[in-house]
């Protein structure tokens, strides 16, 4: 069955834009992309205009998740679902569908802070993606921008909006213990055939954040020994350095920006296949490595 949705864009916002900015072009490899309509920078990692919308503000952190509906069936499938589960949308007006760079806006309030919005025809760039610094590339097609983690407090209804209203699938999901009698689940699910676009991390108590982090996937697995490189050169937090998590397979570290999420860069994600049977519980979130690298 063919997918409906892939992950489009994340907005954040963010106290330090031109910080921010630096760390996405100079360690990840994203490149420029179009100015969105309010001046605000924007950044690719494929030939789409906007796949990254940074805004000033004091939030520092996520504002906005788009997803990208593959046909007007498809858009109007989701919608109908999101309704019959109690999270209606509400058609954007022109002016945010030219912000954001598509043909077609719809948005709804979610149970975690960032909002969500359903697009169709997200913008191509004229210039093919030819990154400098990423040689091979970003593995975006047919699977989008990458994923992002959400802490969530109300995680019921977080994964209603998920499952019922996206009709997004579990692909499997973590209990581990992080530090002594604190309990971590993260759940993780897709929506095509990238292990998972979105994962949710279950919390006791509101961190007053949602965004854990953003995740770009490299085509080549060398790109990311290389960006591992310039975050270090940096001067970059590295809050977890290379290493293979258990579940999906991915090989990654995790630096964190000058707004105080994480952005990891992996390579080498399971692919996930219909009718999904892999969906088990594993008591570790890295086979190996994912060490907190401290600095001198």
């Amino acid at each position: 069955m063919p997918h409906q949705l892939e992950f489009a864009y994340i907005g954040v916002e963010v106290s330090d834009p031109v910080a921010l900015g630096d760390m996405l072009t100079d360690v990840v490899g994203l490149l420029h992309g179009e100015v969105a309509t309010d001046g605000s920078p924007t950044y690719r990692n494929d030939d789409r205009c906007r796949r990254v919308f940074v805004q000033e503000g004091p939030r520092d952190d996520c504002s906005v998740l788009g997803f990208e509906a593959t046909s007007d069936e498809a858009f109007e499938k989701v919608a109908a679902r999101l309704e019959t589960a109690g999270f209606a949308l509400t058609e954007g007006d022109k002016d945010l569908s030219v912000a954001r760079g598509v043909s077609r806006l719809a948005y709804a309030k979610s149970p975690w802070r960032p909002r969500f919005e359903l697009v169709q025809g997200l913008a191509r760039d004229g210039e093919p993606f030819h990154s400098p610094l990423m040689k091979g590339g970003f593995q975006t097609g047919g699977v989008g921008a990458g994923h992002v983690a959400i802490a969530v407090t109300s995680f019921e209804d977080s994964e209603r909006f998920l499952v019922d209203g996206l009709g997004m699938v579990q692909s499997d999901w973590i209990e581990t213990e992080i530090m002594d009698g604190i309990e971590l689940e993260v759940r993780f699910y897709h929506c095509n055939s990238r292990h998972h676009s979105i994962a949710l991390a279950k919390l006791p108590f509101d961190l007053g954040k949602s965004l854990h982090h953003f995740q770009v996937e490299t085509n080549e697995r060398d790109d990311v020994g290389f960006a591992f490189d310039r975050a270090w050169a940096a001067g970059f937090g590295l809050a977890n350095g290379l290493g293979l998590h258990d579940n999906e397979g991915a090989f990654s570290f995790y630096a964190t920006s000058p707004a105080g999420f994480l952005i990891e860069v992996g390579y080498g994600t399971k692919k996930v296949y219909e009718p999904w049977d892999g969906n088990r519980k594993y008591d570790r979130i890295s086979r190996w490595g994912h060490q907190p690298i401290p600095r001198p």
